[in-house]
């Protein structure tokens, strides 16, 4: 397990959007949705964490809260990291692997 990871399971870009941007700014998902120029639809999934944070989104989520899609983009790498190592079956493929020997 690398460095980086810990036990408690990191926030998800979902759960960012809603509690860190959309409250304390009284957006509603109608309302996020109008200004990204995307569907309803679009915006529920991303607040329900059924649809992930893609480069595109997280240019246009930077653009509309005026911070960056790095910032974006790392909260969904965390996430995207932290499930397979914290996954049983996911965690014995990634322990199977090695560095190829070198053929000399």
């Amino acid at each position: 397990m690398t460095r980086t990871m810990t036990k408690r399971e990191p926030a998800t870009p979902g759960e960012i959007l809603t509690e860190e941007f959309m409250k304390p700014m009284g957006l509603t998902q109608s309302a996020l949705a109008e200004a990204m120029g995307v569907q309803r639809k679009h915006v529920n999934e991303l607040c329900n964490d059924r649809r992930n944070v893609t480069a595109a989104t997280a240019l246009i989520l930077a653009r509309v809260f005026g911070n960056s899609p790095d910032f974006w983009l790392n909260v969904q790498r965390r996430t995207d990291l932290w499930e397979p190592m914290h996954s049983a079956r996911d965690r014995k493929r990634i322990e199977r692997a090695r560095p190829p020997t070198s053929a000399a």
